[in-house]
């Protein structure tokens, strides 16, 4: 209940649960899980020993994997002495994709696949069209490497994959002085998969901690982790996925006890690191959406090749300095004239500095070291010219006013003169009276006070 509660309310603020569905395989060893049934001995209390993959004649026992050149043994064998579950087994198809329709009737958007790689794709596919609906929303965790008998090409059939090969050639351009002019080619053209078939990430749970896919940049890593995130936001390539953790010395440390929203926020300088939360990284998701699905335009390097600068279609533009100093440089936009708050300074956008794009679309830029200037439509200030409100409305009026004022004045110089010439020489032919008052009007009667009634 405390699930779908939480599933709920977040749904009614647009933020959308996926779920990390570990279908694979089940705890090793023996014990009582947390809700209170025991497991042990490749049984649990919904599996039983025979919904498992198991050596031939012994239902107790389940081979290892001793080489990921050898198909059978990456998705038959046990991952680390975890059983392995038989996902092409009737029951337990059934099991799994009741357990994720009834995720999804909660309100799940979809779902991670833990350890895809080590469930044949077929069989997989198979499991996953019995959930009510077909195939969710998903993305398998499939760990490249060289040569190896499963690919991440196997599986994008099915749904996005994670791409472990961008963290691992982002990060040297990153933490390397004078690489991020090569980033100019950034994408599949490095050996990726397709843009539309890849998730992307710096660093997760498991690489954040190193080992054989450890992430060589994370949030000890301080303004370059920041920086690399920026440009993973920024560039086209691939579906970037945020890290959100917590502190931690060692390999298996868990989190942290106390809560993220307790009487303030335990972030940043916390237990809680909230990556998520930094300015650079969350003001990029706008930034992202704003340059829909442009590629990147107008590239530009600096000469000792620490500085990059490129634009995505007419709509968002990012500089991004890996230098030990200011990076000063005039570019090339392709946004309108305009007025830009450089979203990166701060979480509220509007206390964050203006960029000034100029008609020919020229922009003057001092990028901070280490850091990145960010712009986009979606954040254009409002020129001090334009008011809203009370105050935009005796704006108008006096605006209105002046104009009035001008145009009485320029009517006057042109045909005042003209008029009182005419009405001087109807009046030297005869006298009128003016009906209603006592005012005669003379041909001596030409000042505007003699006009008036007494």
């Amino acid at each position: 209940e405390e699930f779908k509660d939480m599933v709920t309310r977040c749904k009614k603020v647009n933020v959308d649960i996926y779920v990390d569905a570990v279908i694979n395989h089940v705890g090793g060893g023996s014990g009582v899980g947390i809700a209170g049934s025991p497991y042990g001995h490749r049984t649990t209390a919904i599996y039983a020993q025979e919904d498992f993959h198991h050596k031939p004649g012994d239902l107790s026992a389940g081979c290892s994997i001793t080489s990921y050149y050898d198909k059978y043994q990456v998705q038959y064998c046990d991952l680390e002495g975890l059983p392995d579950l038989c996902t092409s087994c009737p029951r337990v198809q059934t099991l799994v994709s009741q357990y994720m329709t009834n995720l999804l009737q909660m309100g799940v958007a979809g779902f991670r696949i833990d350890a895809a790689k080590h469930q044949d794709a077929g069989e997989l596919k198979q499991l996953l069209e019995k959930v009510q609906g077909g195939i969710p929303w998903l993305f398998g965790e499939v760990i490249y490497g060289a040569g190896e008998a499963v690919t991440p090409e196997m599986y994008t059939d099915l749904g996005l994959v994670t791409e472990f090969r961008y963290a691992g050639q982002l990060a040297p351009n990153i933490l390397a002085e004078g690489k991020l002019q090569y980033l100019k080619t950034f994408g599949e053209s490095w050996g990726f998969l397709p843009g539309g078939s890849a998730v992307v990430f710096m660093d997760n749970h498991d690489t954040q901690r190193g080992g054989a896919c450890g992430a060589n940049l994370t949030y000890k890593n301080g303004a370059l982790y920041t920086l690399a995130n920026v440009f993973m936001l920024a560039h086209p390539y691939g579906y970037p996925k945020v890290m959100s953790s917590y502190n931690f010395d060692a390999h298996d440390q868990g989190p942290p006890d106390v809560p993220v929203h307790g009487s303030g926020l335990a972030c940043f300088h916390g237990s809680w690191v909230c990556e998520h939360r930094y300015p650079e990284i969350a003001n990029m998701v706008a930034w992202r959406q704003a340059a829909g699905t442009g590629a990147p335009e107008v590239f530009q390097s600096s000469e000792d090749g620490n500085g990059a600068f490129f634009c995505r279609s007419s709509s968002a533009c990012v500089a991004l300095n890996r230098g030990s100093g200011n990076w000063s440089v005039k570019v090339k936009t392709t946004l309108p004239a305009g007025q830009y708050y450089d979203v990166l300074r701060d979480i509220n956008v509007s206390s964050c500095p203006f960029v000034r794009v100029a008609v020919d679309g020229t922009a003057e830029l001092l990028v901070p070291s280490t850091s990145a200037v960010a712009f986009h439509v979606n954040a254009r200030s409002t020129p001090r010219a334009r008011h809203t409100g009370l105050h935009g409305t005796l704006h108008a009026l006096q605006i209105i006013g002046i104009s009035a004022v001008v145009l009485l004045v320029a009517f006057s110089l042109l045909f005042a003169p003209r008029l009182l010439r005419r009405f001087a020489r109807r009046t030297a032919r005869a006298e009128t009276r003016v009906v209603g008052t006592d005012v005669e009007l003379s041909p001596q009667a030409t000042r505007r006070d003699e006009l008036l009634p007494s």
